[in-house]
């Protein structure tokens, strides 16, 4: 079943014990809809041990519900929002405690609030560089003694293609800029330690009820003259396509792998329908 056409989730493809995610113990923010549920969803299929959180109890409730009985002892969840102060942190200790230490954090939580520049004010930039920068230095940082502790981990963090292909919500796109730059930096500070930093931008996702998917349904002319326009491939990345990147980054494939950006966008053009 496809998740883009709104039917229930696909079971995620196994990429196969070689890969090296087997036995990992990996935190993910933001996993309880969207792309963050992909690649908690992946994870535990391979074999990795998840912990996730999210602001919504019902939508974790609803994610291990979905898991059969071997896959839920995988995963550990927490209601919470990663922007108030301590529980993040919180969250992440009682993870590695929970697994007896970690080897990989994702920073998936985002978003942005407010519009256009006269449109917004500075509460709505500094909401959006919370969950999106604030909640990402806070989680890597919590995260650093125990991958140093486990002998070094893997870092990824879930940025966007708005951060370097400039579209409206300027607060949005510049929240995304920093997080790529602050991977990058990373990288090179925590290399020694053997803990790997590296970013992933996401394309426009067909993600049920969210933007694209409801243009699409609302406004098919629109959606098409998109897609016509902006990708070349003739349609949106999937988030299951996305969270094989994020699997992969994670794993001990890609051990030679630091300091990165890689772009899952299919050649996208534009981040939204007014190009540039």
């Amino acid at each position: 079943m496809n998740l883009s056409e709104g039917r229930a989730p696909e079971r995620p493809r196994g990429l196969g014990p070689e890969l090296g995610i087997r036995g990992k113990r990996v935190v993910v923010t933001g996993g309880g809809r969207g792309l963050g549920e992909q690649i908690v969803r992946l994870l535990v299929a391979e074999g990795a041990s998840v912990a996730t959180c999210a602001r919504t109890p019902e939508d974790l409730s609803a994610l291990a519900a979905s898991l059969d009985p071997g896959e839920r002892r995988q995963l550990y969840t927490q209601p919470l929002d990663v922007t108030e102060p301590d529980l993040l942190e919180s969250f992440v200790a009682a993870a590695q405690k929970r697994f007896d230490g970690l080897d990989g954090a994702v920073a998936c939580a985002g978003g942005a609030r407010g519009r256009g520049l006269e449109r917004s004010d500075p509460a709505d930039w500094a909401s959006t560089w919370a969950v999106n920068v604030g909640h990402t230095v806070r989680l890597i940082r919590a995260a650093v003694p125990y991958l140093r502790a486990s002998g070094g981990g893997s870092v990824v963090v879930i940025a966007s293609i708005s951060g370097w292909k400039p579209a409206p919500g300027a607060q949005y796109g510049t929240a995304k800029a920093a997080q790529i730059h602050l991977a990058a930096s990373l990288a090179r500070e925590l290399g020694p330690d053997g803990i790997r930093v590296n970013t992933v931008s996401p394309g426009s996702m067909l993600i049920p009820g969210r933007r694209w998917d409801r243009m699409r349904t609302e406004q098919p002319e629109a959606f098409g003259a998109f897609v016509s326009a902006q990708l070349p491939a003739g349609r949106p990345v999937t988030p299951q396509e996305v969270a094989r990147v994020v699997a992969f980054l994670l794993s001990d494939w890609s051990s030679g792998i630091s300091g990165a950006h890689v772009p899952v966008d299919r050649a996208q053009n534009a981040p939204t329908p007014d190009g540039y």
